[in-house]
């Protein structure tokens, strides 16, 4: 049934939350002072400034309005009701459609005592319309979700298969004429890269197949897969793609890297490009980088308190050197970067080289290094001892005449960051001597190993609390004792603003080794076994596994992450069998 006087119903917020005894007369004239100042709507500054929750303004606005309220963080959207309304007018309009009944469609709004919407929603819709109230930030977060571009993507992509199904199309000459930009072509670009921005995908990969193409995202460490049926289009894209990096559209025997930005939804998106060979074609991976977005700080990559204090009085020190380890895609430059915009100040002379440059800093000299020209990490290095740095970041210590300069560097006055790809902080020291590094320099130079990984964050829509399952349970008792069964854990049940994953977002966890002077003598003696038992044994030392935990525990994440960064994804059931029977009677104990 069509209700078109809800929306006709203008109401004064404010008054209606004061005579529900809501709000007082006092916050009132605070909150229409403080929108007057910013524009904005009075319920978003009465929720910004604390003096009601959203739910509660929700119902009471609900009542009012005689209209139900609709919570969007576990509804499960219809993608054919969603595409009748197109996401201009969803995001202009604040409304998303939630129903369709044989003589009205439900329609969700932040404001639904918006006339000129409401009319507009009629129109469009072409249905009588029937309105509920949602919170404006969930209807945001499902708007980003519900509106991905998937099916445009298919879309495109047969018309691309169309056209060049012609027999007589150029594949070489696709995008040359960059007059041309309603080709599909470049539609399909727009949408696959706009796709991934909205859903923070960091990479995209384009896979040829023998009937098909793949296109993959990685979001949040996890790759999400789309396939499109025709590979003709696969040469059309990287024939495009190449042609933005400036590569050799001929050349399809050797891998290629480039480079080029492009403006996505008002962000500036740098694109790194490497291609590969492959038994259909050429595969393609984009690495995005938002330039737009503001550097982490080290308050905001998840380094505990103490840890975090630890760590900005060692990148203080006027010389030596402090590594940052881990696998490819976990976090190391942004901790990098997170230090260095710490440190940058006028009085600090930065020098960086870097294979590639990934994120510009101002008042550093970043270099990028180029092999094919001899402009290795060593050369640079070398270079950049002669320009008086204070402080030198290098991308990879590569090789060992790279790693040997660094360390010279950090004995003779200088402040060296570097990175390297082991598994821990205490493997870093046995792979720097396995480099052919001599452990006397490294004793000397070597002031502290930062190990890090990436976990998902439960997401904190959908999160609940969770019993640890039995064989789950065993395990961490074995690996961490009884007080296990203390601690509270959560899990993500999926929902629309997690894409049903159950996880939104990363953070990062930790594992540092200061070297004090026992590990110092270990060192110089070459002696990695009791290096390892120092470093353990170490006040204060946290294992990433332990790291991981913590965020557990606290809600953060899910021990499901911490068994995956344990390589525990799948419990072997021996092996939890004799963890519950040596933990059984510690249990007991316990009870």
């Amino acid at each position: 049934m069509n209700q078109p006087m809800q929306a006709k119903q203008r109401i004064r917020i404010g008054d209606v939350l004061v005579q529900n005894k809501v709000l007082s007369q006092a916050q009132l004239d605070a909150a229409l002072a403080e929108q007057k100042r910013s524009g904005h709507k009075l319920g978003r500054v009465l929720v910004q400034q604390g003096f009601v929750d959203e739910d509660t303004l929700l119902n009471v606005l609900g009542r009012q309005l005689g209209i139900q309220v609709v919570d969007l963080k576990h509804f499960q959207f219809k993608p054919e009701l969603i595409r009748l309304l197109p996401e201009t007018y969803a995001r202009r309009f604040r409304a998303v459609v939630l129903s369709d009944a044989r003589d009205h469609i439900l329609v969700g709004m932040a404001d639904p005592t918006d006339i000129f919407a409401f009319d507009e929603l009629s129109r469009l819709l072409k249905k009588p319309v029937k309105l509920a109230i949602v919170s404006e930030a969930a209807l945001l977060r499902a708007i980003d979700v519900v509106y991905r571009r998937t099916e445009e993507i298919m879309t495109l992509a047969e018309e691309l298969g169309e056209e060049l199904g012609e027999g007589d199309f150029d594949l070489e000459r696709l995008g040359i004429n960059e007059g041309a930009v309603d080709t599909p072509v470049i539609k399909l670009l727009q949408s696959m890269f706009e796709d991934a921005v909205q859903m923070g995908a960091s990479d995209i990969h384009i896979e040829p197949e023998e009937t098909s193409l793949r296109i993959r995202q990685r979001i949040d460490g996890e790759l999400h897969e789309q396939v499109i049926e025709g590979r003709k289009i696969a040469g059309a894209l990287v024939t495009r793609l190449k042609l933005m990096s400036g590569l050799d559209i001929s050349e399809k025997r050797l891998p290629q890297d480039g480079r080029f930005s492009i403006r996505v939804k008002n962000r500036n998106i740098d694109v790194r490009l490497a291609t590969m060979p492959i038994t259909h074609g050429e595969s393609m991976v984009l690495r995005l980088l938002d330039q737009s977005a503001a550097q982490l700080s080290l308050d905001q990559i998840g380094m505990p308190p103490k840890l975090l204090a630890r760590f900005e009085k060692l990148i203080t020190r006027p010389h030596g050197m402090v590594l940052v380890t881990g696998p490819t895609g976990s976090g190391k430059t942004t901790t990098l970067y997170a230090a260095l915009n710490r440190i940058n100040t006028p009085s600090v002379k930065i020098i960086t080289v870097e294979d590639p440059v990934e994120y510009r800093l101002p008042r550093i000299n970043q270099v990028q290094v180029n092999a094919k020209i001899g402009l290795t990490f060593a050369r640079v290095l070398r270079t950049a001892l002669r320009a008086d740095p204070d402080v030198i970041m290098v991308g990879e210590m590569r090789d060992q005449e790279t790693a040997e300069i660094g360390l010279r560097a950090a004995m003779t006055g200088h402040f060296v960051l570097s990175t390297l790809h082991t598994n821990s902080a205490i493997a870093t020291v046995e792979r720097l001597i396995d480099m052919g590094t001599a452990g006397y320099m490294v004793a000397v130079a070597l002031e502290a190993v930062v190990a890090q990984r990436l976990i998902r964050r439960v997401c904190e829509v959908c999160k609940h609390p969770v019993q640890p399952e039995p064989n789950q349970r065993a395990w961490l008792i074995s690996q961490f004792g009884p007080g296990i069964d203390q601690m509270r854990f959560v899990r993500g049940d999926g929902c629309t603003a997690c894409s049903n994953t159950g996880y939104r977002g990363r953070i990062g966890v930790f594992e540092m080794i200061e070297i004090d002077r026992g590990l110092t003598e270990a060192l110089r003696r070459g002696d990695v076994g009791e290096f390892t038992r120092l470093a353990e044994a170490q006040p204060g030392y946290r294992s990433l596994v332990g790291g991981a935990l913590d965020f557990a525990a606290a809600g953060v994440s899910t021990i499901e992450e911490v068994l995956r960064l344990a390589g525990e994804d799948e419990l072997d059931e021996p092996e939890v069998a004799a963890a519950e029977a040596e933990t059984a009677p510690v249990a007991e104990a316990t009870a």
